[in-house]
């Protein structure tokens, strides 16, 4: 049986493995593909041994247990070949296991870049691209500093390979990849740190965007996003444009949070955490300060209605004292203070508070009505975004006269063990307490967009 299910599993990889040869894998326009892989290979520092004897007993205290695990883990990866690598919770204090990776690796054709978290955590991040595919631009690192001691990776990459044959096309073929790896959701206080990072995120990408003047590009997210299609941060950056991947190639709707898993935690939950997201150059976008304060107002939505609050009893509990039918700055923070966002290390600052404040008086007269309540609170305008395999997205009804770039449709996606494609985590996998998952982009031309309000 367990012979029968290795040979069925190799024969679901080995399709994907096809894809990943760029080289011998071209779409219907006879352009090459890339493939990227995330993947949360659990650090043996984390990873329980003898769970039921032992609580604390763990994977880094058995060298031979720790080392055959990840020659596994490489061994996958170099067999599916894929363009781009992003690692979590890869042992960067180990020098026998960094050494390895980088050994295998760089062998098999790979520029790898390492960035452990600070304070001595002892994993991080590792990303990897494939010299065929890519050549590096710059790379940047970003630290959070923040409760959760998270950081992230930037990789300035351009493709290696002319994405059209016509004869004097300077088309940009440069892409943007971020690996990140955000704070586990202990208590619900710990939501806004980890949409406070996504935020990090898009505001150092924006920043460094600007710093460079790039024109708009292809901007892939991997990591473990620790929050499912249901969170705060998936519908932050579905309104920023960008989308996941695996749910584009299996044509899934945001509703679809329940369709597939990829990882099971150390409380036994299963859950889906793990994208790949990407955001095209012709997505119109809003602006970031925009999406954030509406993000955090979902978030301030969320929690007055899990106290069970209704919208009249919303509006009540943020007038606090005022005898009048208005909110005012004082009883705002107050409400924010008693829903843990602010007056705590990982809360809102100042400077964020006073943004929101500002964003939610429309007539900037100092208070907020009813109205304005409903309009930025509590019934907010909903905007739309679909995925890149079409539906409805906002694009800037181009034509011939605008600048053309690179973009990338999906055309495929795989997630391994292939059970966890149907919402089941099997008892005998052992690589990690997650799943992988690589997604093949087709590169295509496409017109440029400019972000909107």
């Amino acid at each position: 049986m367990r012979k029968e299910r290795k040979i069925k599993m190799k024969g679901r990889i080995s399709r994907i493995g096809s894809y990943a040869i760029a080289s011998s894998i071209r779409d219907r326009h006879q352009q090459p593909c890339i493939t990227c892989t995330t993947f949360n290979i659990l650090a043996p520092i984390y990873k329980r041994v003898n769970q039921k004897q032992d609580q604390n007993c763990r994977e880094s205290d058995y060298r031979p247990y720790w080392l055959t695990r990840n020659h596994r883990i490489l061994d996958w990866l170099l067999y599916e070949r894929s363009s781009i690598i992003c690692l979590q919770e890869f042992w960067v204090g180990n020098e026998e296991l960094v050494n390895l990776y980088e050994k295998r690796l760089g062998d098999a054709g790979y520029i790898t870049f390492k960035l452990g978290r600070p304070n001595n955590r002892g994993d991080g991040l590792l990303t990897a691209v494939h010299k065929d595919y890519f050549r590096v631009l710059k790379y940047r690192e970003l630290p959070f500093n923040d409760y959760g001691d998270r950081v992230a990776q930037l990789l300035h990459v351009e493709l290696a390979f002319p994405v059209s044959q016509r004869r004097n096309d300077d088309i940009r073929q440069e892409i943007l990849i971020v690996n990140t790896h955000l704070l586990f959701p202990h208590d619900s206080s710990l939501c806004l740190v980890r949409l406070h990072q996504v935020y990090r995120i898009l505001q150092y990408v924006e920043s460094y965007q600007k710093e460079h003047k790039l024109k708009p590009m292809p901007i892939i997210l991997c990591g473990d996003w620790n929050g499912s299609k249901r969170g705060h941060v998936y519908k932050f950056l579905r309104s920023q444009g960008f989308v996941s991947s695996y749910d584009t190639a299996h044509q899934y709707a945001d509703a679809d949070a329940h369709k597939w898993i990829s990882h099971r935690n150390h409380r036994g939950n299963i859950c889906g955490v793990d994208f790949i997201w990407l955001l095209n150059p012709n997505t119109y976008r809003k602006l970031l300060k925009t999406s954030w304060s509406e993000a955090v107002f979902g978030m301030f939505k969320y929690l007055l209605r899990r106290a069970s609050l209704t919208e009249n009893d919303a509006f009540a509990f943020l007038k606090a004292d005022s005898h009048d039918n208005y909110i005012t700055y004082s009883g705002f923070c107050e409400a924010l203070r008693q829903l843990n966002l602010i007056g705590r290390c990982h809360g809102l600052s100042i400077e964020e508070t006073k943004e929101l404040w500002v964003q939610a008086d429309i007539d900037g007269n100092g208070l907020l009505d009813y109205i304005e309540f409903q309009q930025r609170i509590w019934n907010p305008p909903v905007s739309e975004q679909k995925d890149v395999n079409g539906n409805e997205i906002r694009n800037d009804g181009s034509n011939g006269n605008q600048e053309q770039t690179i973009g990338f449709s999906v055309k495929n996606a795989v997630l391994f063990p292939p059970e966890v494609e149907k919402g089941r985590w099997p008892e005998d996998y052992s690589l990690s307490d997650h799943a992988r998952l690589t997604v093949v982009f087709s590169p295509i031309r496409m017109p440029c967009s400019k972000s909107i309000s």
